[in-house]
């Protein structure tokens, strides 16, 4: 047992609405000694209880090629999580498919010349493979706040949209990860490729850090100024989660205790509360975020939080949320 599975073995919580599937629209897997997150880990949270039917791989720069062109070696990755949803499809492990729809990396930067390196993806992913997701989430101050350098104003530079212009022609969504102070980014982007869906992560970047931490209830306003904006683009859709990062200023991680999903769900109700009212059930889906999120609490504890938050939904709103957006943009089949 980690330490961080025995933090989380201090609270244990019945699960709520046992039967209720789910498709986790957004996690992650590596291999960074000590840190690991491959099959066997993501198998014994999707076993904790919830009726996960299947997930969404999003890039994480794991398992990249170590020969050939530069270009090419993120493909690597999708061959890898490729590897692992043909092994959860063969059924040994049970009725879940992981890993079912795959977002890789690829710089859009290289223009039109990026196409040799989506149709690569899409041999080695074979039908699994959905999108790309290009990090661009960048501050003067903060930098980018990931392991991979970010360019400012990316989503903007005339080189980076020929790339991205790439996409839907081959089928391509693009996965998009900012922080609140660049969302006028996305939704000029959004504009201007209107038939490309593009896929918000974890709310639109909420950050209360550093220069973010002070003024909460202005950031607030600032943020959902910015989702409004982008839920009036028919392209946009959202990911409901991501709120277990330290970024995202809770102090969940500090506690000797993890919280109780009724906890997480009174601090995380304002921001899922707005994505949802402003973009509707049909254009947000829930995702764990594992294994990011798991700093802040459990897997089971995380989608008990989000079936709290749900519990005055109807039966079609509810679908929608836990599986049926996410089902219908990757594709899958539930």
């Amino acid at each position: 047992m980690t330490e961080l599975s025995a933090w989380h073995a201090r609270h244990m919580e019945s699960v709520l609405a046992a039967d209720l599937p789910i498709v986790d629209a957004h996690h992650h897997m590596w291999h960074r000694p000590p840190e690991r997150y491959q099959l066997d880990e993501i198998l014994m949270d999707v076993s904790s209880g919830h009726n996960v039917r299947a997930t969404v791989f999003v890039e994480c720069s794991a398992m990249y090629r170590t020969e050939g062109a530069e270009h090419l070696r993120p493909v690597g990755e999708t061959e890898y999580v490729n590897g692992a949803a043909a092994a959860s499809a063969s059924g040994i492990y049970g009725p879940v498919r992981l890993c079912a729809g795959i977002s890789g990396f690829a710089d859009l930067r290289r223009g039109a010349g990026v196409r040799e390196v989506l149709e690569a993806h899409i041999r080695a992913g074979g039908d699994r493979f959905r999108g790309i997701r290009q990090q661009a989430q960048f501050d003067p101050v903060l930098g980018s706040l990931a392991k991979r350098p970010t360019q400012k104003g990316l989503l903007l530079d005339p080189r980076f949209q020929e790339g991205f212009a790439e996409l839907a022609p081959l089928g391509l969504i693009y996965e998009v990860w900012v922080f609140f102070t660049q969302l006028d980014d996305v939704a000029a982007l959004a504009v201007r490729f209107p038939e490309t869906v593009i896929v918000l992560n974890h709310l639109g970047g909420p950050i209360a850090v550093g220069p973010y931490a002070g003024d909460k209830p202005a950031n607030f306003r600032a943020w959902r100024a910015g989702m409004e904006k982008l839920a009036k683009l028919s392209n946009v859709r959202v990911k409901l989660g991501g709120l277990g990062m330290v970024a995202y200023g809770f102090d969940f991680h500090l506690r000797e205790t993890p919280p109780d999903s009724e906890t997480l769900a009174t601090a995380w109700a304002p921001h899922v509360e707005t994505c949802i009212s402003l973009f509707g059930a049909d254009r947000c889906m829930f995702e764990s975020n594992f294994p990011v999120d798991a700093q802040s609490c459990s897997y089971a504890a995380l989608w008990n939080a989000f079936k709290r938050l749900t519990r005055n939904a109807g039966p079609a709103e509810r679908s929608a949320l836990f599986s049926a957006t996410a089902a219908r943009t990757y594709g899958l089949t539930i």
